[in-house]
């Protein structure tokens, strides 16, 4: 065994010593031929002033050409390290580009009333009011008073089977010829039926222009869609004492492949009023983190356009889902729907902790729901006029039937109109992308030092050069590499460990 390792060492060594003696003859250059080339290369480079510094006889001209490139390089160095500070903080533009066009597609437009529900219908259920605030505090946060947990607790253990949504759906408000008196779009008559229903928190609502239609689009400014709505404010009502004091209709304009929200942003056009909405069409476009705070790969699950609306809504039905193991209607999704006592006792609480503890949030990259990527926004300005002069009610009371007074506290009129045909695209753009950054350092270097990206390779082949003559030296002056061996397979005799020590003395132990 130990002859077999001794023969090991001594092939090792012999392998060792022919790398060694080709590496001598071959590869390892003189010291003359060292000098040869960094004359050389000093001589030659692109790199400008390092020939004036190698050629110039005179000290004092060296000298002063050393400072000079010296110099230069610090600046070069300083500059391309502010750019590339300057390109690590992601800056960014914004510019604005208004776009003239011929026709512009027109938005979708929710209208509900601000009376949810029929008075006869809620004569003997006053407590329908909070059953549906508890309902719809999943989009918009109501505060109920505790005074009230007592009947609403008499009323759900007396009524398991009692479906607010099909409630609401048969006794909120309706869209027929008798509540929509006149609807006109662009010169066309449309119909209660191109109106798609929706819920939302102010119960039965009703959609123009919904998303799955041919889109609808205008060719002329000061035209567009004329609403008149009779409210009948003495079929439907809502309770004052949850502070639903105004008659009239709410209505909120939004992209036709968004869901409608409202939560307090609705535009209110009160009974007895002309409402004249001119609207434009903005286009926001963000750029994706870290430039901006949106997220390209994010989808939705329920819809086909993001938006962070939609995204708080999957949010929340996600986690309700999971605790209360049911899925409130007014939420997107395909689970089972909630009853009443479930609502009470397990979505309302599920809500105000998802509020409490942050589990959805909106806005930043880094949040539940982040800005989206695209969003497409209208932006309104209102006026509003009494509803009629006398013989424009006189008129409007013969043609109807009713009284003046009636048209006073029930009629509404909409018109919502583009201000002008175009379009305002407002986009964050990167103020400093990677070919302007490869520009930046480009023209530093050729300004002050007249670099290139031959002279960058120049010197890399300059520097692996002489990287691998270091190597070869190393390798040609490194000393023998000990043998460590297992102590317990080779554990040395009394004599052995005596000749040990002697070579010890002898010849000593070197160690890298």
């Amino acid at each position: 065994m130990d002859q077999l390792g001794r023969f090991t060492q001594l092939d090792a060594k012999g392998k060792l010593e022919k790398i060694r003696l080709y590496l001598i003859k071959k590869l390892q250059p003189c010291l003359e031929d060292r000098k040869r080339y960094h004359q050389e290369f000093a001589s030659s480079t692109s790199f400008h002033g390092v020939q004036n510094i190698v050629r110039r006889r005179s000290r004092t001209h060296r000298g002063l050409w050393l400072l000079v490139v010296t110099g230069c390089l610090s600046i070069v160095i300083w500059q391309i390290c502010s750019r590339f500070t300057y390109y690590f903080s992601w800056p960014t533009t914004t510019t604005v580009v208004v776009q003239y066009v011929e026709n512009v597609k027109f938005p979708a437009v929710t209208f509900c009333n601000l009376n949810r529900f029929q008075a006869h219908a809620v004569s003997n259920l006053q407590i329908i009011f909070l059953l549906w605030n508890i309902v719809s505090g999943v989009v918009q946060k109501f505060s109920m008073e505790d005074k009230f947990s007592q009947e609403i607790n008499d009323f759900l253990l007396g009524n398991q089977n009692f479906s607010i949504k099909e409630f609401t759906r048969k006794n909120g408000f309706y869209l027929n010829h008798s509540t929509l008196l006149e609807c006109e779009f662009f010169g066309k008559t449309c119909h209660p039926e191109d109106f798609e229903h929706v819920f939302t928190e102010y119960g039965n609502c009703f959609t123009f222009n919904y998303n799955g239609l041919p889109a609808r689009s205008v060719s002329l400014s000061g035209r567009g869609l004329r609403l008149l709505f009779d409210v009948q404010q003495e079929q439907f009502t809502d309770d004052p004492a949850l502070g639903y004091t105004d008659a009239g209709i709410t209505f909120v304009i939004h992209s036709p492949k968004e869901v409608p929200r409202f939560d307090g942003l609705g535009l209110l056009t009160p009974v007895g009023m002309h409402a004249q909405v001119a609207i434009r069409q903005l286009k926001s476009i963000i750029q994706e983190y870290p430039w901006g705070e949106c997220k390209p790969d994010i989808k939705l699950q329920y819809q086909n356009t993001y938006s962070t609306n939609g995204c708080l809504q999957e949010c929340k039905a996600r986690y309700i889902q999971d605790w209360c193991g049911c899925l409130p209607f007014i939420l997107p999704g395909n689970g089972t729907e909630c009853d009443l006592l479930k609502f009470y006792n397990c979505v309302y609480p599920a809500v105000s902790d998802i509020e409490i503890k942050g589990l959805c949030t909106v806005g930043t990259h880094n949040s539940t729901c982040p800005a989206p990527c695209e969003e497409m926004e209208y932006p309104t300005t209102v006026t509003y006029s009494s509803f009629g002069g006398e013989n424009a009610i006189k008129f409007i009371s013969a043609k109807l039937k009713k009284s003046p007074e009636y048209i006073r506290q029930n009629l509404v009129l909409i018109d919502i109109k583009y201000h002008d045909l175009s379009y305002k695209i407002t986009q964050q753009q990167k103020a400093l992308s990677v070919s302007e950054l490869l520009a930046d350092v480009g023209g530093q270097l050729g300004l002050f030092c007249g670099a290139s990206m031959i002279t960058l390779i120049e010197l890399l082949e300059y520097i692996f050069t002489n990287f691998c003559w270091m190597c070869i030296f190393l390798l040609l002056k490194a000393p023998e590499m000990p043998q460590w061996n297992n102590p317990f397979q080779n554990q040395p005799t009394h004599k052995e460990k005596n000749t040990g020590i002697q070579k010890e003395k002898n010849t000593g132990i070197q160690e890298c």
